[in-house]
């Protein structure tokens, strides 16, 4: 351009600054500063919501989810299974109103408490989660399960087995030798002669076990685990053997549950009011999963939920109209989480996927933005944009709309710096076509950057920003841009255009193309700011007064001539026009 200014017959001066004015304005010299700072406070703050940030790309995809497939085992839940029921004498009793002075009560815990290998010594529990929770019932009810163990220790025991799902120990207690069992309600009823009615020993009928069956599809239906508690009076102490797991006296139930973590529920709604849709995706039983997803919000009724085997035989197509219907996914493979994944994802939607598995690497490396848990394996780690130092699901709403704020904000500065470049490359283009001369210089450009650009930019890209993303980033910030641009350029070039035709002198031309800039500057930092708020009408206001405080006071390092009369009529005539003109372009670029 320096080189075509020359042939044109320009001196070598004006040319010069006619190449250094293009630069300035066509450079974007802050805005890698700015994105840089927004981006680091925005993984500071990531940072204090226990959020680790490992690629930095990944924030226009967390800030862009409206999608969030979450496991449930300890991020939803408190991965530690607590009592909730016991069912004993024919009735249902909260844990919370377990009365150890009722005998039977208070026999279903100390056979729960010695039919049970786990421990807990300050605070460490070894052992089988469902086995803890029932000793750590006893230590709320104010019971040692070391001292139950110690005053009837186990003489012998069948250990459990999955495939007869039973485990039976025998003690000896209040004079006679006892063997008790503990399993799955369906297998210990098929083995129980008689049941314990209060103080007496009866017969069980067809209509206790019914009661019993429904008590449990009852529990299960509510998404608790359930336990039965059999026993049998020995004649004498022996080694126990498969063969002794017969004719047992049925004493109760007991219902446990994984509870949701207590700051789910608020997460979840807090999701599905910015516009994010939670999705439950576990190993667990359907009944299991439903029961926590109804507690917390994600589920309303059961025929949102389904079990993996219902998408097996789907296209891909058919999955991509059943998943909208679905908010809870149980019994699921690694491949049925990478289908579901890319199914909403072929609904245009932006999905953030959940794992601590080496299973999840897969569904992990498909989503758009991909969240480990630091608790979980190495490899889900590695696979993932984000870690998680607390498997806690309450952290991901604070962090998807710390994600939006840098991303909104990242937008609006960039379309901010893009006006000026659209606005200088097709100004130069403008000049060479008309044979006119550059009518800006640096210092004046570098004057209406600072106040529509530069410090606008910083200011608005630190506050809050919860807005939904729509579309892409960058047809965003081009369709944001190219309005303002083209009336920049059409603005100024007609009334360099007009002014040379009317014999205004190029200092005449000059102030009043930078006026006009600034004009138009101040416009389209209005239309990018809105809607207004208290911050942004500060900003705004400032901006205004330090513009003016410069063409006043400043206006010799600014180059900014004497407003004549010519020049004030032909920048008010060319003002007038410019906000119709900058409506009429947004209405076309919008379509």
């Amino acid at each position: 351009l320096f080189a075509i200014s020359v042939i044109r017959g320009e001196s070598i001066v004006n040319a010069f600054l006619f190449a250094v004015a293009l630069a300035v304005a066509a450079i974007p010299e802050a805005l890698s500063s700015i994105v840089t700072i927004v981006l680091s406070f925005g993984t500071q703050k990531m940072a204090k919501e226990h959020a680790i940030i490992r690629k930095l790309q990944a924030v226009e995809g967390l800030g862009s989810v409206s999608i969030i497939c979450s496991d449930k085992t300890g991020t939803l839940t408190q991965n530690k299974m607590t009592v909730e029921n016991y069912y004993v004498n024919g009735e249902s009793v909260c844990s919370e109103d377990i009365d150890l002075k009722d005998p039977a009560q208070r026999e279903l815990l100390m056979f729960s408490m010695l039919c049970n290998d786990s421990t807990n010594h300050d605070g460490q529990e070894i052992g089988d989660p469902t086995e803890t929770a029932l000793i750590n019932l006893g230590s709320l009810l104010g019971e040692d399960y070391a001292q139950v163990r110690d005053e009837h220790p186990r003489l012998s025991e069948v250990p459990f087995d999955s495939d007869r799902k039973l485990m039976s120990t025998e003690h000896f207690i209040d004079g006679r030798y006892v063997m008790v069992v503990k399993g799955a309600v369906d297998v210990l009823l098929e083995r129980m002669s008689h049941i314990q009615d209060g103080d007496t020993l009866r017969k069980i009928t067809e209509e206790d076990r019914v009661r019993i069956e429904v008590q449990n599809k009852h529990f299960s239906e509510n998404g608790l685990r359930v336990l039965a508690f059999a026993f049998k009076t020995m004649e004498q102490e022996q080694g126990l053997t498969l063969n002794d797991e017969n004719d047992l006296t049925f004493l109760g139930l007991i219902s446990m549950m994984d509870p949701p973590r207590v700051e789910s529920k608020d997460a979840v709604a807090e999701c599905i009011k910015a516009g994010i849709k939670p999705i439950m995706i576990t190993g667990d039983h359907k009944v299991t999963a439903a029961a926590i997803a109804k507690r917390i919000g994600i589920l309303e009724n059961m025929s949102e939920a389904c079990e993996g085997a219902v998408i097996e035989d789907m296209t891909d197509e058919e999955l991509q109209e059943f998943v909208p219907n679905i908010s809870v996914y149980a019994r699921v493979s690694p491949e049925h989480k990478i289908r579901i994944v890319r199914a909403w994802q072929e609904r245009g939607n932006i999905v953030a996927m959940t794992g601590d598995g080496v299973n999840d690497v897969l569904a992990l490396k498909d989503a758009d933005c991909s969240i480990a848990m630091a608790s979980g394996s190495d490899a889900a780690a590695q696979a993932s944009q984000l870690v998680l130092l607390e498997s806690n699901f309450s952290c991901m709403p604070s962090v998807v709309l710390e994600g939006r704020r840098v991303v909104n904000n990242i937008e609006r500065s960039a379309s901010l710096f893009l006006v000026k470049n659209i606005f200088s490359f097709l100004l130069s283009l403008f000049s060479m076509a008309f044979m006119i001369t550059y009518p800006l210089e640096p210092s004046q450009i570098s004057m209406v950057a600072m106040f529509t650009i530069g410090i606008p930019a910083f200011l608005l890209a630190m506050e809050p920003n919860k807005k939904m993303i729509e579309g892409h980033f960058l047809t965003n910030v081009l369709l944001k841009a190219l309005p303002a641009g083209l009336t920049d350029v059409l603005i100024v070039g007609f009334l360099t255009v007009f002014g040379q035709t009317f014999g205004m002198s190029n200092e005449e031309i000059s102030t009043a193309a930078t006026l006009l800039l600034a004009i138009v500057g101040l416009m389209i930092l209005f239309k990018i700011s809105k809607p207004m708020n208290v911050f942004r009408w500060i900003v705004w206001s400032a901006m205004v007064a330090g513009l003016l405080f410069c063409v006043i006071f400043l206006k010799n390092l600014f180059g900014i001539g004497v407003m004549t009369r010519k020049c004030c009529m032909t920048l008010i005539v060319f003002a007038v026009a410019t906000e119709p003109l900058l409506r009429y372009i947004s209405q076309i670029v919008a379509g």
